[in-house]
């Protein structure tokens, strides 16, 4: 017997939130707060529904939206305008906030929108926090090699400016922090991340910006879109190294840089290292190795949602 598919519907205002489910016609109130809407994620993933969807509401919508993103259930947040002429043409023209609800569920089973649980500029946000992290990095590293060379009074200057660079680089860290620690989303994204020996904050702020489609694909489409994929340099009868190349520069550079604090304190990477160069593996090569792995097991943990203490066993993970 086929499964049926549950899609849920939620009306948003500023003091609830109305859950109805296509096709059990049930529906449910919470407060919209933070307990209520855990309340009504938890009443959700009982339910297990393929879909939720809510309107844009100006900005109510968001906490429900990323407590959904995060808990694992795909929510699409669509045009209020899409779900009023869905129900004209059904001829719902009755409207409170149940019946809303339940025309939402039933929009979604008919329509199956788009999930987009976090939006273009959050993202695009997190992004500039990074490229700025990154710049002032840069101007360290390129003042405290100008101060090897300098004499006073410009040394005296340029120690100056490292320290207010320096200071910059604390706020811009502690941004950083909170901006991820503000989404409920990237929050509980950044956790499951971080809980992998290895995994720390830049490596995971840099993945949840420069790399959303972690989680999403399989783990050869995303060790080939960071390029750590190794592809064929084969033409005729020559047959060349395979190499990798191309993919996100970034995130490859943030995780060249944990991949090498792996090999020393995670005992999945450093045993799979270690067999590399035991078996004649250049130095390099098993590096990059252990970054498509390390990739890999992310990429899984996102997927199905599970923290490193309980991977029984990453090795395996696909």
């Amino acid at each position: 017997m086929k499964n049926i598919e549950t899609y849920v519907g939620i009306d948003v205002s500023s003091d609830t939130l109305d859950v109805a489910a296509h096709p059990r016609q049930q529906a449910k109130s919470f407060r919209n707060n933070e307990a209520g809407i855990n309340e009504a994620v938890t009443y959700m993933k009982n339910l297990a529904p393929v879909l939720a969807v809510m309107e844009a509401t100006g900005g109510l919508e968001m906490s429900p939206a990323a407590a959904l993103g995060a808990a694992g259930i795909p929510v699409a947040v669509i045009n209020p305008r899409q779900v009023r002429d869905y129900a004209k043409s059904m001829g719902k023209l009755a409207k409170t906030d149940t019946i809303d609800a339940q025309v939402m569920a039933d929009f979604a089973a008919a329509v199956h929108p788009e999930p987009r649980p976090l939006s273009n500029r959050q993202a695009q946000e997190l992004k500039d926090i990074l490229t700025r992290r990154l710049q002032l990095n840069e101007m360290i590293t390129a003042e405290k090699n100008r101060l090897h060379r300098a004499r006073r009074p410009v040394s005296d200057h340029i120690k100056a400016h490292i320290a207010w660079l320096e200071q910059e680089l604390d706020d811009m860290n502690s941004n950083l922090n909170r901006f991820i620690q503000e989404s409920p989303i990237w929050r509980e994204n950044d956790n499951l991340l971080q809980s992998v020996p290895g995994v720390g904050p830049i490596l995971s702020s840099t993945l949840l910006a420069e790399l959303p489609e972690l989680g999403k694909l399989n783990r050869k489409q995303i060790a080939g879109l960071v390029g750590v994929a190794p592809l064929n340099r084969d033409s005729g009868r020559y047959r060349g190294k395979r190499m990798v190349w191309g993919g996100r520069a970034k995130v490859r550079a943030a995780l060249y840089m944990s991949t090498l604090v792996a090999t020393r304190r995670n005992a999945i990477i450093r045993c799979f290292y270690e067999r590399l160069i035991a078996a004649g593996k250049a130095k390099k090569a098993a590096i990059t190795a252990c970054m498509r792995k390390l990739l890999t097991i992310l990429n899984s943990m996102l997927k199905h949602r599970t923290t490193w203490r309980h991977v029984s066993n990453p090795a395996a993970v696909s």
